[in-house]
């Protein structure tokens, strides 16, 4: 008996879910101890355009620059030298630019972030945490992001999913009906 015709999945990821989850997929790319983050840049048609996560500048050896959050002296910390997911996102762009995008980041962008945000034209910018809000960078952040007219998600219009965790299975292929016990 065929139960034709089949309703589609319900449970499939939103848009909104979706950005997130790939972003958060990027960020465990970092080999940063501390932090990892990821960020992904959507035009109006829900394509990706661009894709970072924070770690140090290419050609510079991520073994012999320093991953600590604080030292005696600020060159033996990580600070002077990581990129951040959105500065990498913004030059990862595969595309002509990424102006009237949205960028979806796990954590709010910092003041330095927010520069090249507003430089790059994305008109909006979706997160999940907010954890440094009341620091100086995260303060200026918010100004030139008001300023620039950057629309930016938080508290009660923060981005809210619906899930808190996607799996990634790489076992899931293999346990679709037709498939078990298929050889290729």
């Amino acid at each position: 008996s065929s139960d034709f015709p089949a309703k589609k999945r319900e449970d499939y990821l939103e848009w909104p879910e979706y950005f997130m989850a790939v972003a958060f997929l990027s960020a465990q790319r970092s080999k940063d101890p501390n932090s990892q983050v990821g960020a992904c840049i959507v035009n109006q048609e829900n394509k990706i355009v661009g894709i970072g996560y924070n770690g140090m500048p290419n050609g510079c050896d991520d073994d012999l620059l320093p991953w600590s959050r604080s030292a005696d002296d600020r060159l033996d910390t990580k600070y002077p030298y990581v990129c951040h997911a959105e500065l990498n996102a913004i030059m990862n762009k595969n595309s002509a630019d990424v102006k009237g995008c949205s960028m979806y980041v796990a954590l709010f962008p910092c003041n330095e972030c927010a520069k090249l945000i507003i430089q790059a034209g994305l008109k909006e910018v979706i997160y999940l945490s907010d954890k440094y809000h009341d620091t100086p960078e995260m303060t200026a952040s918010r100004r030139l992001l008001n300023m620039a007219g950057i629309q930016y998600r938080y508290k009660k219009q923060q981005f809210e999913p619906k899930r808190t965790q996607v799996v990634i299975d790489f076992n899931s292929i293999n346990q679709a009906g037709m498939l078990n016990g298929a050889t290729n």
